[in-house]
């Protein structure tokens, strides 16, 4: 059996800080509430209550005096409106990338324009860029979504549109979507806003995945990213998606020969090193293994 790793797998750049900021906090003996649950990981999340911190679906909600964590995700312009009010402290863990499209869209509705956002429109990253864009927006999943809403567009719609995407957006069905736009009959702005990191880390699976027999992708089940690595990695060979390696021992992973590795960007890097030391364990009690596989070291 040969075990490889994604190239890119991992906490990316804007959850590892959000993380960072709200443990700084608890460091510092600070009440602490997160707006929502600071990532899409059962085990950050529960380590962090341990610790005293609360997790709060809305603003009404905080405690007088508590900090009041906003998460990588970002979110609408009037919930910091709703914290300012109250007079809590903010610990914006806004990822920059998110900030960026908050900016853009904010910027391009005071032009007048009429915001195209690709994502999923119960996710909290789009819900926080919708509140950027003074209802003058529309959300698609999909190709298909977009163009019934330019076929029913209304003819004299004269209005400028800027198109922007959930950063952590399926690359492919980004190009997908781009490709069917009429820019011949309106002015349409394009920015690419789908995470680098993201990117990379949907390219590396796939290329992992398209030479490999079976891919293991580890992450939260409600984590947008870990799901679209998934659907990635999907499209090539037979895929599981797990929490932690406590679900490894329901895998059929017997008649896999080559079985690869990724991880969503909210999956720590001592959950993805469990995983590969359990694997490790695993093959070494079977009396078919042959020689030892040093898993820790291919990571």
């Amino acid at each position: 059996m040969q075990i490889r790793t994604a190239k890119s797998a991992g906490f990316c750049y804007g959850v590892s800080r959000a993380v960072k900021k709200a443990e700084q906090a608890l460091d510092e003996g600070k009440p602490v509430a997160t707006l929502g649950p600071i990532i899409h990981n059962t085990d950050v999340v529960n380590a962090m209550q341990e610790r005293g911190a609360r997790i709060i679906s809305k603003v009404s909600e905080l405690k007088p005096g508590e900090y009041v964590v906003i998460r990588s995700h970002g979110v609408a312009k009037n919930i910091y409106d709703e914290i300012h009010a109250l007079g809590n402290p903010v610990i914006d863990a806004t990822c920059p990338y998110v900030k960026r499209i908050h900016d853009i869209v904010a910027e391009e509705t005071a032009k007048g324009s009429f915001i195209l956002i690709a994502g999923d429109e119960q996710h909290p990253e789009v819900q926080g860029i919708v509140g950027h864009c003074q209802q003058n927006f529309f959300v698609f999943k999909d190709k298909f979504v977009l163009k019934d809403f330019f076929q029913n567009l209304e003819k004299n719609f004269e209005k400028r549109l800027a198109i922007v995407s959930q950063t952590t957006y399926n690359s492919i069905l980004w190009r997908d979507a781009l490709k069917i736009l009429p820019m011949q009959d309106f002015e349409i702005t394009i920015y690419e806003t789908i995470c680098r990191a993201t990117e990379e880390r949907q390219t590396a699976a796939a290329e992992l995945a398209s030479q490999s027999d079976c891919m293991i992708v580890i992450g939260g089940k409600h984590s947008s990213n870990t799901v679209k690595l998934y659907d990635v990695c999907s499209r090539y060979c037979k895929t599981y998606h797990i929490e932690n390696a406590d679900e490894l021992e329901i895998l059929k992973l017997s008649d896999a020969e080559k079985i690869g590795i990724t991880a969503g960007a909210s999956t720590p890097a001592h959950i993805i090193k469990e995983v590969i030391f359990t694997m490790e364990e695993n093959l070494n009690r079977s009396p078919e293994t042959e020689e030892e596989i040093d898993f820790a070291q291919a990571i």
